[in-house]
């Protein structure tokens, strides 16, 4: 926060850039609470588990709901996406009754999700060194037909890795980061408490490092727009005052490279439609991928409309000016544009390597569906029959029709 406020003071074009076209939100602590305890223990006394709890005994990153179990499920039975969506998937009610075991914080962070479109985010964390990214969940193994042999090592409950359909622009935005970084790549050295476990890249999906449900991330992916990743900075969770310096350098390019992943200057836009990036912190505007607005014929915009970008099974929809953000790698993609009482607009968007997203308009018509669903429910559903010329009504079918009209 000093860095962007004095360096944007300072005339830092680069920082002025960022600054001026990406809204960005910062949170010092999600867990002041674990703060404090570790704060007061420091370094040598503390261990790596003092400080993650909150007081009332949350970790706040495993608290949400578990969005990516229920999706699967909805898979399983063929529901998604015409009953089950695959995307901004709903908080289940009792999750959100006041009995339910939910930390504030974790309530605070979800109604602040909800209010703001976001795209890219970040939470930062301690204990190794890696970008972790989803999913965090393991999906369950099929169950084994009864006739078919079970080898000998077999597990009732063995899970199996589950890419999200944002694999690859997940793992782009991992290796941003870590290749930035001075030291995160220097996997030679192993982790912080085993062998490394990414391959000598610095990134790792969370399941297949650390499999647990509920995760921020998961839920942040599944509920929002928002494509979110775990930041572990490094062994020692409480640095002391005089690696700080030299924590802030190993981590300044990468933060910077990262928040750039979403940042353009080139669509001029209202100031209400400057989009997001949290880092828990934070995220921003897109840089690499796809923008636009969906209005009607008249120019309105329309928000909840839903964009689809076909071979990627997880759709977006646009904030309440009718603006988008889609972070993509480069190619061709065919991007449709729905929404309810309108017809599809379908186009080809070409993402290219140069700075700055493509910019990808629509317009939707709209349709007669909503009025013809209308008539259909005075109708009780019942197909309307259709009045002959030339032959008498009845009384009965008189009265209809007058009920209609």
């Amino acid at each position: 926060m000093q860095f962007l406020c004095k360096e944007y003071q300072d005339g830092n074009p680069r920082v002025r850039g960022l600054v001026t076209d990406t809204r960005i939100h910062l949170v010092p602590s999600l867990n002041p609470d674990g703060y404090e305890l570790a704060h007061e223990a420091g370094s040598e006394l503390g261990n790596w588990a003092l400080g993650h709890w909150t007081e009332e005994g949350f970790d706040l990153f495993e608290n949400f709901p578990d969005l990516a179990s229920a999706l699967w499920a909805a898979e399983e039975r063929r529901l998604v996406p015409h009953q089950f969506p695959n995307h901004h998937i709903p908080i289940p009610e009792h999750y959100l009754s006041e009995d339910a075991a939910v930390a504030v914080e974790t309530r605070a962070v979800m109604a602040w999700m909800d209010k703001n479109p976001f795209v890219l985010g970040a939470n930062l964390q301690g204990g190794e060194k890696l970008v972790s990214f989803p999913f965090d969940t393991a999906r369950p193994s099929p169950p084994t037909p009864a006739a078919a042999p079970r080898p000998l090592d077999y597990e009732d409950e063995h899970p199996e890795l589950q890419e999200t359909p944002d694999h690859a622009v997940f793992r782009w935005l991992a290796i941003s980061y870590a290749s930035a970084h001075l030291t995160m790549t220097e996997t030679f050295r192993g982790g912080c408490h085993a062998q490394d476990v990414t391959d000598a890249m610095g990134i790792v999906q969370g399941a297949k490092w650390h499999p647990r449900a509920g995760s921020m991330n998961d839920f942040s992916y599944l509920h929002t727009n928002c494509l979110e990743l775990s930041i572990y900075l490094g062994c020692d969770k409480f640095p002391h005052e005089s690696e700080l310096q030299q924590e802030w350098e190993n981590n300044k390019e990468s933060l910077l490279t990262f928040m750039e992943q979403v940042c353009s200057g080139t669509w001029p836009r209202p100031p209400h439609l400057s989009h997001t990036v949290p880092l828990i912190p934070f995220l921003a505007q897109v840089h690499r991928g796809i923008k636009g607005v969906v209005t009607d014929q008249q120019g309105d915009p329309i928000a909840n409309a839903t964009i689809v970008v076909g071979g990627i099974n997880h759709n977006v929809r646009t904030a309440s000016g009718g603006d988008y953000w889609r972070i993509l790698n480069p190619g061709e993609y065919r991007v449709s544009a729905r929404a309810e009482g309108y017809n599809p607009s379908i186009k080809t968007c070409h993402v290219l390597y140069d700075i700055g997203a493509t910019q990808c308009n629509f317009v939707l018509s709209r349709s007669n569906w909503k009025r013809i669903r209308e008539i259909m429910a005075m109708n009780g559903n019942r197909p309307i029959r259709r009045v002959v010329p030339g032959r008498p009504m009845t009384p009965r079918e008189r009265l209809r029709l007058r009920m209609r009209l």
